[in-house]
Formats: structure tokens, sequence, C-alpha cells
């Protein structure tokens, strides 16, 4: 249909899309058997967690944060399992959106009734991301019930609040995949081949962009002679090192995640003799000052967000869609 004879909102249909969508992830076979996955994998990091610290509770004054972050080997922490587990849930729930309707000849249907591609595209992404919150909202409310049951304290309101403010940064890191799955579900008629493309970006932005960047920043910026020789860090190269490794989702969640769960974490990357004169060394920061260290890091991610669906939205409208 032409853009130009439509008549009413391009949302008309959102909520019809929305709540079907909904419906279908919640009630799937592949959502449970996720959902699963990380339940049981997030039960062995919470166990090692309170194994660790049950004999600090009464020195700790953030002892519950310290559920997402002590890690007790072989397994990682709660926080960093999070990382791993997040963009596979994403992608499971996103990559076949669009194209599964082109493979079973629904989506020209779907359009002839009174429901725009606006419409279809944003339900099935708010439909994805509401069953993430679902999912992460309850594992939330699970760590925090088992420290309370296990360990015998009630978590401070600070706690509270940087945990939840935790949990924000995390459903958005999930809305980044979720947007990258979906763009490729708009860009790859196949299945597979949208889930490959995205399970791939995602091992190379976690794995592989790590140890390219420095390299790239070097090459970029080469160090001063004098100061490698010296053994100090050339400021430029730093520069780039840090900027590079956070065009990664992965790295803005990690900063994220280790500044608002560790509060006695005072500045990301290198730090210097100035950021820390005056300071009591190990003393938690408030948490304004916390949340200011990590806004750019959250915003980014938004942008992400919006970058990534808005990319999928401008491919998706210029398909020609057939019967």
């Amino acid at each position: 249909m032409n853009r130009t004879s439509r008549m009413g909102s391009p949302w008309h249909g959102l909520g019809a899309v929305l709540s079907k969508e909904l419906a279908d992830h919640l009630g799937s076979a592949r959502m449970r058997l996720l959902e699963w996955l990380v339940v049981l994998t997030a039960a062995a990091a919470l166990y090692g967690a309170i194994q660790g610290i049950r004999q600090t509770t009464s020195s700790d004054p953030f002892v519950f944060l310290r559920l997402f972050t002590d890690a007790q080997a072989p397994l990682p922490s709660f926080a960093a399992l999070l990382g791993f587990l997040i963009p596979l849930v994403a992608i499971g729930l996103g990559f076949d959106a669009v194209n599964g309707e082109y493979s079973r000849r629904t989506l020209s249907r779907i359009l002839s009734q009174p429901i725009y591609r606006d419409a279809l595209l944003m339900g099935k992404f708010l439909a994805g991301l509401t069953a993430l919150a679902v999912c992460l909202v309850s594992l939330w409310l699970l760590v925090m019930g088992a420290g309370l049951i296990l360990l015998g304290v009630p978590p401070g309101a600070e706690e509270v609040v940087r945990s939840l403010a935790f949990l924000i940064a995390a459903l958005a890191y999930a809305g980044v995949w979720l947007a990258v799955a979906m763009l490729c579900s708009v860009l790859f008629r196949s299945a597979s081949t949208s889930a490959l493309v995205a399970l791939g970006l995602w091992l190379f932005c976690a794995l592989l962009w790590p140890m390219l960047a420095p390299a790239l920043a070097q090459a970029i910026a080469p160090p001063d002679l004098a100061t490698v020789m010296s053994g100090g860090m050339d400021l430029r190269t730093v520069a780039w090192q840090q900027g590079l490794l956070h065009l990664s989702p992965a790295t803005l969640f990690s900063d994220t995640a280790i500044t608002l769960l560790s509060p006695a974490t005072r500045a990301l990357g290198p730090v210097f003799l100035s950021q820390i004169q005056g300071a009591l060394l190990g003393s938690p920061l408030p948490l304004s000052e916390s949340l200011a260290i990590v806004w750019p890091q959250f915003t980014g991610l938004i942008a992400a967000v919006m970058l990534l669906f808005t990319a999928g939205y401008v491919v998706f409208q210029r398909q020609e869609v057939r019967a």
C-alpha cells in the first residue's frame, strides 16, 4: 500500500500484535528452555556467591550487592553470567520475528488487515522486550528472596536502588540484542542465517573486539617511543582504546554493572593520581556519583537500541511483500 494513501494512525493494531506475540513468547517451548537455562546457571552462580559471603554479613554494608558480583571458580559472577546469557535469550526471541512470517506465508495476510508495518514491527519488538523484562524481573526477585532467606539480613535501601538500576541496564542491554536479532530477521529471509549472523555479531563484540581494539588504537594513535621506554601510558592511545572498546554493547553493560554493583568503583578505565587525591581508598561512592559515572554507558545502550531498531524499521518499510 502506498504510504501517502494510509488512513488513520500507523500504530493501529499495535495492541493486538503485542498481545498475540507476547502470548506466543510466554507459552512457547523455546522460551521455557531459555528460561530454565538462565535459572539453573544463575542458581549455581548465586549458590557459589552465598557460600563465599556468609561470613561477612556483619561487616559488609553492601553484602546483598555481592550476590551479583562475587564469583567462585569455575563459575563466573551472577552479573557476568547475565552478560553472557542475556544476548542468547534476546537473539533466541527475535531471530525469526519477521522472516518466520515470510516462511509461513502469513505476512501478506497480516498486512492485508488494518495493521500497518509500523505497528507490526513495533508490536513484535515490544512483545520480545516485555518477555525479557518478565524474565529479568522474576530472576531479580528470586535473587533478592534467596539472599534474604539464606543470608538472614534484609537489603538496605541503597542496595535495592542499585540493584534496580542494574536491572534497568540489563533490560537495555537485552533490548540491544533483540534489536540486532530483529534487524537480521528483516535482512535475511532464512531464519537459520539470521540466527547465525546475530550470534556471530555477539561473539565478535564479546570476545574478538576486546582483543582487536587495543591493536587498532595503537595503529590509529601510535604511542610515543619515550613514553613506552619509560613504562608509562600514552594518553592518546589510551583514549582511542577506551573509545573503541565502548563501541561494544558488552563493554557498556560490563562497565555499568561494575559501577552500580561495586560502590567502591571510582572510575572506569585508567585511574590517575588526580582522581584519587583526598579520597579514602575502598570507601563507597554515593549512589548519585555512581549514576553519574555510568550515565554515558547507559545512554549508549539506549542509543544503540534506537539506532538498530530504526535500521530494521527502514529496511522493513522498503521490502516488497508478496502473497
